[in-house]
């Protein structure tokens, strides 16, 4: 009881300095981190309930993959929030850009290259990651570059350059696979702090809203959808989803977990940290969910091809950091495209 007294006494302290400083942590998004940390303080205390309770009726494996997963979902918080404290959203585009490096190693490692495609990685790895990533902290100004580097010009480079090496022996499957971990690794989850960038909300009541808001509660969803599926596919399922790729992914539990991430998703929305109305928030948080949900088949069925069972280890026991973005990384850039669209004046 003293250490959760503690842990709120220091959660109304964050808050407050949030509010009173020059972060990217504005006071609404300071409630949302507070609104984050509280639960996460819930569902630690209650996998370590269930957890001292063997006569439970919940198996133990689910249990330890509930609380693996909230392991995960804290360090993510943690660094994401740590970043926050520094005003420039450039200290974010960084954090982002380590990940990106981190989780395309993971895909690469993971899809055996050949000898001659060694100097197209160097280009992968240390100009086009890097380019990418300077081009969204260079902000809006330079969406219509950062949109199309890697899928129009990164994407032809790459071709040309494995093509350059001499090497023809599985020519379109190497490209293949470079591209793919090009794509889904960097240019894609590069649209998550894209979105401190945005700007010109059309709706004038949410003039102040800040962008940092909108990116944590991007991840909020993203990770929270991820967490209730699993939770519910446990629970609840029966009718699973692609039994040979993942088979703890049910119907069931898609649908229940995505109905309940709408609802939190439509209470967000009263904390004033994003820009959406309840019913829009709900309508975002199912895009996320549903997108999230497609990340998490397309990467296990990478999994299954290759024969393994987790890309890296980033939490003990719980796989790499390409298992932990699956999800962002195919929701950020519909995310991104929508909000863009919808919700600024850019999409006018």
């Amino acid at each position: 009881m003293d250490l959760l007294q503690a842990s709120f006494s220091t959660l109304g302290q964050f808050s407050l300095v949030a509010q009173q400083s020059a972060f990217l942590l504005d006071g609404a998004t300071g409630i949302l981190l507070g609104v984050v940390i509280s639960c996460l303080l819930i569902a630690t205390g209650a996998g370590q309930i269930l957890r001292r309770q063997p006569d439970s009726s919940v198996n133990p494996a689910i249990v330890q993959a509930f609380i693996r997963r909230v392991r995960a979902w804290w360090l993510m918080t943690a660094i994401l929030a740590v970043s926050f404290m520094i005003p420039s959203p450039v200290a974010t585009v960084v954090l982002f850009f380590f990940i990106s490096f981190w989780a395309l190693r993971e895909f690469i490692t993971l899809t055996p290259t050949r000898l001659g495609d060694h100097r197209t990685l160097f280009w992968v790895f240390f100009v086009l990651t890097p380019a990418q990533y300077v081009l969204v902290a260079m902000g809006q100004s330079q969406y219509e570059l950062f949109s199309i580097l890697i899928p129009v010009y990164g994407f032809l480079f790459v071709a040309a350059r494995i093509a350059v090496a001499g090497d023809y022996k599985r020519f379109l499957e190497r490209i293949a696979k470079i591209q793919a971990g090009l794509y889904i690794c960097v240019y894609a989850l590069s649209y998550a702090p894209a979105l401190l960038y945005l700007k010109g909300w059309t709706d004038p009541q949410y003039e102040q809203t800040s962008t940092a808001g909108l990116l944590f509660y991007f991840l909020l969803i993203a990770q929270l959808s991820d967490l209730l599926q699993f939770v519910c596919s446990r629970l609840l399922g029966k009718n699973v989803i692609a039994p040979a790729i993942n088979a703890s992914r049910t119907w069931e539990g898609f649908l229940a977990g995505t109905g309940v991430t709408a609802v939190i998703g439509a209470m967000l929305s009263l904390t004033g940290a994003i820009p959406f109305n309840p019913w829009q928030s709900a309508v975002m948080s199912i895009v996320i969910a549903v997108m999230g949900a497609a990340g998490s088949l397309a990467m296990s069925a990478i999994k299954r091809d290759r024969g393994v069972q987790d890309y890296g280890t980033l939490v003990e026991g719980h796989a790499g950091v390409l298992d932990r973005i699956d999800a962002l990384c195919f929701a950020a850039p519909v995310f991104f495209h929508l909000t863009r669209y919808y919700f600024t004046t850019a999409g006018i």
